[in-house]
């Protein structure tokens, strides 16, 4: 159902059963899939590829050009997965020519007022909080929780299954499967609730947390800390991925409370 007080552009290509409800704006080059629910008062502008079942709240803007002085009007996306919710008043902008695209995953939770700023690649299951913003080229990995209130700087890497918590300045980069708090943000233990309500068994919780204990409590440095837990685990994907992000960390990793 469009209401004939919408503006939908005639370019623009709709999938069967959406809703758009009166005074959205639908621009040019826009793709929306099955079954999606674009609310009052929603824009979603030229560039915007939103999945199905997608949920589009008042005053949400989805592919507005991006909040950077080096973008040109260079063609690029801002594309949404499926069954993702988009808050009251939240704002995703398209890619730039770094990358050409902004990413948000499927079945991820967008709260009111957050900010998704260009180039940013955000995976599924991703929650971000109220008023909380991403700044550019973001990456935050598969069922990452960034709490309301957080602010983080361009170019930071989130991990799988973190938590982090209210307020958080993410400044680095935050590894999978921890607790992420405090100022400076500090790691704080293992998301074991978090892991445990995706799956994982308690033997991999532990495996997990004897891991961090490694490099974090050690008292080794990260080399050392790496190459113990390298020679002291069995391989396996946790303890693979936590080894490959921080030596792929660029803007260094969060350390421990102290």
């Amino acid at each position: 159902m469009i209401s004939s007080l919408a503006y939908v552009h005639p370019n623009a290509i709709l999938g069967e059963n959406v809703t758009v409800e009166p005074f959205a704006f639908i621009d040019d080059n826009v793709v929306i899939d099955d079954n999606t629910w674009v609310g009052p008062n929603s824009t979603i502008m030229y560039g915007a590829r939103i999945g199905k079942e997608c949920r589009i709240f008042p005053s949400a803007v989805v592919s507005a050009i991006p909040q950077d002085l080096k973008f040109n009007g260079e063609e690029t996306t801002a594309e949404i997965g499926d069954r993702t919710t988009i808050r009251e008043g939240t704002t995703v902008n398209r890619g730039t020519s770094s990358t050409g695209k902004t990413v948000v995953g499927s079945d991820c939770l967008l709260m009111a007022y957050s900010h998704v700023a260009h180039d940013c690649i955000l995976g599924n299951n991703v929650i971000i909080g109220n008023t909380t913003g991403l700044a550019g080229e973001v990456k935050v990995a598969d069922w990452a929780i960034i709490s309301g209130g957080s602010l983080v700087h361009q170019f930071v890497r989130i991990g799988a299954h973190v938590m982090a918590g209210g307020g958080a300045r993410i400044r680095i980069d935050v590894p999978p499967y921890v607790l992420a708090d405090r100022e400076p943000l500090s790691y704080m233990g293992v998301n074991k609730i978090g892991l445990s309500r995706r799956g994982f068994d308690q033997e991999k919780i532990n495996e997990i947390h004897e891991i961090y204990r490694v490099i974090y409590l050690s008292k080794k440095n990260l080399t050392q800390a790496l190459e113990t837990v390298k020679n002291e685990f069995e391989p396996s994907r946790e303890r693979d991925h936590i080894i490959d992000f921080f030596n792929s960390s660029e803007r260094g990793v969060i350390r421990a409370r102290v």
